[in-house]
């Protein structure tokens, strides 16, 4: 049986465009919410007297406890910058779809800049619509810009997330009574490996018996395997989760009425576990979106080398913080913690320092190695520490 495609009411308004004979701006309705900075709409900033316009791409919902609303906050924080406006499409999926949204962005929003926000856009949907459009500016999250290989019109951002997810791991370990942890994860990409170890190592740093079991769900939105996978854990007696997924919302939702604990992750999930909660690691790329709309005001790009292709940043960078210690956090827990963030802070703590196993006994990194945040290899990571209970 064949199935008609869906078409979103961008793509009907694009063909009726594209089949007419004159450029024509139109204030349809598209299915993207828009929001503008105080002074946008009087034309007092942006090139010629017109207002930046940004647009934001997310997979999920803008309000999903997760990783969309962590966005979607920071770019609320930035349509409140004079001369920006912003544009904004929730729930579109990692397909050509997200390549029509940027197209329609683009053509009819007037933008200039995109921020496609997921993982999976990188490659090959934003390479090939930069390709198109090479005065627009396409910045991605997560992606690993290679010089000679991506359009010159492309950068890419991240944190070191996995910063707050050893602090937070430092609070887990010291909380946990039975030593036992849980990591519920979309993927075994690189990225979510490094928070896994980093949370590892971290809880591992004050309490060497613990362990931390992994289970890899298969995508990054997978609420009814969330929600087993936490019951499950809850039943082996582990006593703290935490997870790399898109929304960790089922998961300490699953974890408060389980009655053991939870450390959060993107955003602030304390409203969904009020007995429970720990902290959690969380983005704050309202910092992050900020210094990008100051440079791109400021007629910086990455074409013109005025803004880099990679960028990345942690707690000193302004790229994270940490979800506020709740009253079951311990005095002592606090104090470790708040230790190993100053670290972070003053440059002086190095995660991935030598000797390191991997959880098969194998030495993952000498004695006389280490590798800081920065580091390239850590992109790469296809490894689990020693103390992670479960296979890549």
């Amino acid at each position: 049986m064949s199935r008609f495609p869906h078409l979103s009411r961008r793509q009907v308004i694009r063909g009726i465009l594209a089949t007419t004979a004159f450029g024509v701006t139109s204030k349809f309705g598209t299915g993207c919410s828009s929001t503008t900075g105080s002074k946008a709409d009087s034309g007092t900033e942006g090139t010629g007297g017109k207002p930046l316009v940004i647009g934001f791409i997310y997979v999920g919902a803008k309000d999903d406890y997760g990783y969309n609303q962590a966005h979607a906050e920071g770019a609320a924080g930035i349509a409140k910058i004079p001369g920006v406006k912003i544009v904004e499409q929730a729930s579109v999926p990692e397909t050509t779809e997200v390549q029509e949204a940027m197209r329609s962005m683009i053509e009819q929003d007037g933008a200039t800049v995109i921020f496609p926000t997921s993982f999976g856009y990188f490659d090959p949907h934003v390479i090939k619509v930069a390709q198109d459009y090479p005065d627009v500016q396409f910045l991605h999250c997560g992606g690993l810009y290679v010089e000679g290989k991506h359009p010159k019109n492309v950068g890419t951002y991240f944190g070191y997330i996995d910063e707050a997810q050893y602090v937070a791991g430092i609070v887990a370990g010291l909380t946990s009574k039975s030593s036992k942890l849980g990591f519920i994860a979309a993927k075994p990409i690189p990225q979510v490996l490094r928070n896994i170890n980093s949370f590892t190592l971290g809880a591992r740093s004050v309490n060497p018996k613990v362990t931390t079991q992994v289970v890899f769900t298969g995508d990054w939105a997978l609420p009814v395997k969330e929600a087993e996978a936490a019951n499950s854990m809850a039943d082996q007696g582990i006593d703290v989760l935490t997870a790399h997924v898109d929304s960790p919302k089922v998961i300490v939702e699953t974890a408060e009425k389980r009655g053991i604990f939870a450390s959060g992750y993107h955003a602030n999930q304390s409203a969904l576990s009020p007995k429970g909660y720990l902290t959690g690691a969380e983005w704050d790329w309202t910092t992050v979106y900020t210094k990008y709309a100051e440079m791109l005001k400021a007629g910086k790009t990455t074409t013109n080398g005025g803004i880099p292709h990679l960028v990345r940043g942690g707690f000193k960078e302004g790229f994270l913080k940490l979800s506020p210690y709740s009253t079951t956090v311990s005095d002592k827990a606090k104090k470790e913690a708040e230790a190993a963030k100053a670290k972070f802070l003053d440059g002086s703590m190095v995660i991935y320092k030598g000797a390191i196993k991997d959880n098969s006994g194998k030495v993952i990194i000498a004695a006389d190695k280490e590798y800081k945040q920065q580091d390239p290899e850590l992109e790469k990571m296809n490894w689990l520490v020693d103390g992670v209970i479960g296979k890549v």
